[in-house]
């Protein structure tokens, strides 16, 4: 439940002893393979799942297997908190690469918030920090170019990652194949490939493994007019 708590950390302030409840939460951990669903369209789950480890995404499938990925997830999110209200789920979860996932009981959640209603008032702040990201994300399909999305997405998630120390000076892994960011960002494979051949020869990331390194931070952000506010972050990339 660390994990958690420095994520939670990261949006709010909390006091021991609400870090201490969050700490006592029960929980099944299990270990998955890439490309597997952790939550079916459909399912009605007793339980919210808390990625520890790896990387995950919310999606659904269209006929013809077509994928719309909607956010991309890491260590310390709860993609399916909105399963503690909506008790049916209206799209997947799945793995992107191998992830270690915390499976906690909607009854504990429920009492967490409950005894603790500072912590019930933080995940209401983080799903709707989920809506902002979701708001931008539209911005992004609807009015901007394929660079600007793309672009967009690497500013995003790096300060996420930095927020829960699993980035600094401007690096960060980046699992994230050129599929996965045409299904998020509704752009064709060949497309993808020529926008991040640009930026690479602009000298603005590079790609080496799964690492992703921005090299030209400021200038990211303008191409793709970032403004973190929308995150809600307590600490940002200087």
């Amino acid at each position: 439940m660390n994990t958690l708590v420095h994520k939670l950390q990261s949006i709010a302030t909390l006091s021991d002893e609400e870090r201490q409840a969050i700490l006592s939460l029960p929980a099944r951990t299990r270990i998955l393979a890439p490309r597997q669903d952790i939550v079916h369209d459909g399912d009605k789950p007793s339980q919210c799942c808390l990625i520890l480890d790896g990387w995950t995404c919310r999606y659904k499938m269209l006929s013809e297997g077509r994928r719309q990925i909607f956010s991309f997830h890491i260590p310390g999110d709860i993609p399916d908190l909105q399963s503690l209200h909506l008790h049916t789920m209206d799209h997947s979860l799945g793995t992107i690469t191998q992830a270690t996932v915390a499976y906690i009981p909607h009854e504990s959640m429920r009492e967490l918030s409950t005894r603790f209603p500072r912590i019930g008032e933080v995940l209401w702040r983080d799903t709707l920090v989920d809506a902002a990201i979701f708001r931008e994300w539209m911005i992004g399909m609807g009015r901007k170019s394929a660079f600007g999305r793309i672009a967009h997405l690497f500013c995003e998630m790096y300060l996420k990652l930095e927020a829960v120390d699993l980035a600094g000076d401007h690096r960060c892994p980046w699992p994230i194949t050129q599929v996965d960011l045409g299904d998020a960002l509704g752009l064709s494979n060949v497309h993808t490939n020529r926008v991040l051949q640009e930026m690479r020869g602009k000298g603005l990331i590079s790609l080496r493994g799964s690492t992703l390194v921005i090299q030209a931070w400021d200038e990211l952000m303008r191409a793709s007019e970032f403004d973190p506010t929308y995150l809600h972050l307590e600490k940002r990339a200087a």
